[in-house]
C-alpha cells in the first residue's frame, strides 16, 4: 500500500521530538551539538541560518551523515545531539527520522527557522554576492 506524505510526516513527528527555540538554546549551550539546516541553498542565502549551523540540503543529508560515503561531513558523529530545522518543520522531521534510522539517537526537530529568528535566536546573516 502506498504511503502518503501526511503518513510519512506523522511517523517522523512521532519518532523525532519537536523542541522550542529556548530548549534548543539550552542544548546548544551544553555543547556537543550539531545544528543542521536542511533547507535548499537559495533559502539559506535569502534568510541566513542559525548561528553555527551547518547547511546540508535535505537531498544530501544521508550522504553527509554516512561515514562510508565520500561525501561524509566529519561534523556528523553519533555521540552528538543533532538539532534540525527547515522552513516549517516538515523536512526537518523527515530528515530527523532518517538520521534515527541511520543510528543517530539524539535527534531533535527545531521546526521553522523563522520561529528561531523571531524568538531572538542568533543568526548568521546571508553573505551578499559580490561582497
Amino acid at each position: 500500500m502506498a504511503t502518503t506524505v501526511k503518513q510519512m510526516l506523522e511517523a517522523a513527528n512521532a519518532a523525532v521530538p519537536r523542541i522550542t527555540p529556548p530548549q534548543a538554546r539550552e542544548m546548544m549551550a551544553k555543547g556537543n551539538t550539531l545544528v543542521i539546516d536542511v533547507r535548499d541553498a537559495p533559502e539559506v542565502e535569502k534568510s541566513g541560518k542559525v548561528r553555527g549551523a551547518v547547511h546540508v540540503s535535505r537531498g544530501m543529508l544521508e550522504f553527509r551523515a554516512d561515514p562510508e560515503t565520500p561525501y561524509h561531513d566529519k561534523n556528523f558523529t553519533k555521540d552528538k545531539v543533532l538539532i534540525l530545522y527547515c522552513a516549517s518543520g516538515g523536512r526537518s522531521a523527515l530528515a530527523g527520522k532518517v538520521l534515527k534510522e541511520m543510528g543517530y539517537s539524539q535527534v531533535y526537530n527545531l521546526g521553522a527557522f523563522k520561529d528561531w529568528a523571531e524568538s531572538g535566536g542568533a543568526v548568521d546573516k546571508p553573505i551578499k554576492p559580490g561582497m
